[in-house]
């Protein structure tokens, strides 16, 4: 009681302090899930414009509907591409003030063939029927909806071919141009040069700092930023089938070869069960204890496994072979007898004719004037049977001409009826003229295979509960363990083997080999997660994958690792200019030639467009700088693609004038075609883009 009245003398203390330890609960969980960070309500944003997580939704869903057969993953990114762009397009349609008719958008929609070859929407005479659209609508008003989306993107469809016209129609070709594109091509030059290559130098010779390759890229930052990423190592554990796993399988088919005795409780009796070696009923026999269905088919000796194909080809009736393993099963196989035959190998020489099935539309020969051709040809090889593959590569209306006719070996009922009958009902050797839907064939028999029939019990090499059981064990011991210790001696201790430096983006679905792993890459970007965390995780059809996070790069520049293969050959070259023009001394090629310890050479008739020089390939800046040189005119040093080079122009040969330039022309006109393309790969590198999808996805 005493305890009691001194809890009622403090109850307001006692309320606050309980008060204070909620509320400091409450408040650290809220700063702990980041709750008083703002969480975004779009999926991005592109100059300032939303992209709606709910739209964005629904248009991912429906790419997964549509099945294409991609991933979650993949569809998110086709849309993300599609909403950037679009948004990017609607950008520009606006600031042109583009604007299209209802015509303008169902010339759109015509174009496909499910509306405008739609027999529900033509007339009479087979034309597209306005009335008939409109009607066939407004009785279906479930399908509404749909259309309206699909007008949606029509129109936005419509707006981008007239701003693709605009965009081809700003891009203008002139004469000029077309001039100076024959000059290049035509106008040579003769010149002697002097040419020191990079190669000269060695590249231990030249080194290159991490600040120099920090300063490049702060010179090119659009161009050397780098997103958010993540470097992660991982180690896999298989779960699968151990050797004792393939013994005990091969264990059970030695144990079906003989009869067994088994009790039968219902009959309190003891049953004999006749084994695979003395059952006359194989086909059931292979079905009630085979992974693989009982195949009564007859196969050549191609055709079986490689490995094993001389034995079972062998096999005599009735005898048994195995068990052998075969693509991840343990077979037994019982040779069940041989047939002549079952494979043929033939070549023809097709005569089609108009309207015959699968006719080139360039056949216009009748039937008769066919049957004709085909008795003169039949004629020809029956007299020099040896002239049938440059009779067939002459005449043949079928692609197996190439190979003179040779069709090469096929089974029973692979081609069409009478062609199959004519085939293996005659021998090796006969010459035929058959008539098939496809029109007059020429057919010589080339050659033909036995095949055998093989009852065959395959029993699938699965990894048992106990191996299971074993490999899970093992990887929760490991995940224990390099939590607590060296993830790679942790590994080494276990016999195991890491994959280090994988990189990954925020939405990338695989992780080095192991495919769709979205929830791996969440863990590796989640703000919870620390470097040094070790996590494993179950991939069906794979194991355990243990993955540890090594490295976060925060978006910025590039890690300099990642940078150097980029830039450092750059720079190496940038410092190789300078060390071979400090060699280039001297006022003509031959002192310069001398200092630097090479030779003068020589170039006849160059053009800028083919401006290769002897031993050095293409160097358009040494071939330009000769053109613009006066006569015997030396040139100061030039960096050029292989080497440094001095020039000095001998002469200049000018291409003969010319009054048509339209061929030029048309070659600067297809440059141009791919305009409106570029103009979007612009827009997107200039556009200020925020993508929150790895907060959704």
């Amino acid at each position: 009681m005493a305890v009691l009245s001194k809890i009622r003398q403090r109850s307001l203390l006692l309320i606050l302090v309980i008060g204070f330890c909620l509320l400091a609960f409450v408040v650290g969980d809220v700063i702990n899930s980041g709750g008083f960070q703002s969480t975004p309500r779009d999926v991005g944003n592109v100059d300032g414009v939303e992209i709606s997580y709910d739209d964005f939704r629904t248009k991912v869903d429906n790419v997964e509907k549509s099945g294409q057969g991609i991933t979650s993953a993949q569809a998110v990114q086709r849309v993300w591409e599609q909403q950037v762009t679009v948004t990017l397009m609607n950008a520009q349609f606006e600031k042109l003030g583009l604007r299209v008719s209802e015509e303008q958008v169902m010339d759109v929609l015509k174009q496909s063939q499910d509306i405008g070859q739609n027999p529900s929407f033509l007339n009479e005479a087979g034309i597209f029927d306005m009335a008939k659209f409109n009607a066939f609508f407004n009785e279906n008003p479930t399908l509404k909806q749909n259309l309206n989306e699909r007008i949606k993107e029509a129109t936005l469809n419509a707006k981008y071919q007239m701003y693709s016209s605009l965009v081809k129609s700003g891009i203008y070709a002139t004469t000029a141009e077309a001039k100076l594109k024959y000059e290049m091509s035509a106008n040579k030059v003769n010149l002697d040069f002097v040419a020191v290559p990079f190669s000269s130098i060695k590249d231990s010779d030249v080194k290159v700092s991490d600040d120099e390759i920090v300063a490049f890229m702060r010179k090119n930052e659009k161009k050397y930023k780098a997103e958010e990423t993540r470097e992660v190592s991982m180690v896999v554990i298989e779960d699968k089938a151990s050797d004792e796993d393939e013994a005990q399988v091969k264990t059970d088919l030695a144990q079906m070869l003989n009869g067994s005795v088994q009790y039968n409780k219902e009959t309190q009796k003891n049953d004999t069960l006749q084994g695979f070696r003395a059952t006359k009923n194989n086909g059931e026999f292979v079905n009630m204890n085979s992974d693989v269905p009982y195949d009564s088919s007859y196969v050549a000796k191609k055709d079986l496994p490689a490995e094993f194909a001389e034995q079972l080809y062998n096999l005599p009736q009735g005898e048994i072979y195995g068990p052998y393993k075969f693509n991840g099963y343990v077979a037994l196989s019982k040779s069940m007898g041989r047939q002549s035959g079952v494979n043929a190998k033939a070549s023809h020489i097709l005569i089609a004719y108009k309207d015959a099935m699968r006719a080139n539309p360039e056949v216009t020969r009748t039937k008769e004037e066919a049957q004709l051709k085909a008795n003169e040809i039949f004629a020809q090889v029956q007299a020099n049977p040896a002239s049938f593959p440059m009779l067939a590569q002459i005449n043949s209306d079928d692609s197996s001409k190439q190979q003179g006719g040779d069709l090469g070996f096929f089974s029973k009922g692979q081609m069409t009826g009478k062609f199959n009958d004519f085939v293996f009902n005659n021998p090796i050797g006969k010459i035929g003229l058959v008539e098939t839907e496809f029109g007059y064939h020429i057919i010589n028999i080339t050659d033909k295979q036995d095949g055998v029939r093989l009852a065959t019990i395959a029993r699938r090499v699965e990894a048992s509960e106990a191996t299971t059981d074993k490999v899970y064990n093992k990887a929760v011991t490991f995940e224990m363990q390099a939590n607590e210790k060296d993830f790679a001696e942790v590994a080494k201790a276990n016999g195991l083997t890491v994959i280090p430096g994988i990189k990954l983006n925020a939405m990338d679905e695989n992780i080095g080999v192991i495919q769709n792993q979205r929830q791996m890459v969440k863990w590796a970007f989640d703000k919870k997660t620390s470097v040094g965390d070790v996590k494993r995780y179950e991939v069906p059809n794979v194991g355990n994958v243990i993955v540890k996070l090594v490295k976060v790069n925060k978006e910025g520049l590039m890690a300099i690792d990642q940078a150097r293969p980029m830039i450092e050959n750059r720079l190496k070259k940038e410092k190789k200019v300078e060390l071979i023009k400090a060699k280039l001394k001297g006022t003509t090629l031959d002192a310069m030639a001398k200092s630097a310890g090479v030779t003068v050479q020589s170039a006849m008739d160059v053009t800028i467009e083919n401006a290769v020089l002897p031993g050095f390939g293409q160097e358009q800046r040494a071939v330009a700088t000769a053109f613009a040189l006066a006569p015997n005119k030396v040139s100061t040093p030039i960096e050029g693609a292989s080497a440094v080079f001095v020039v000095m122009q001998k002469s200049v040969v000018k291409a003969p004038a010319i009054t048509d330039y339209t061929p030029y022309l048309a070659q600067l006109k297809g440059q141009d075609a791919s305009a409106p393309g570029r103009v979007i790969s612009a827009l997107k590198e200039n556009a200020e883009i925020e993508d929150n999808r790895p907060v959704f996805y």
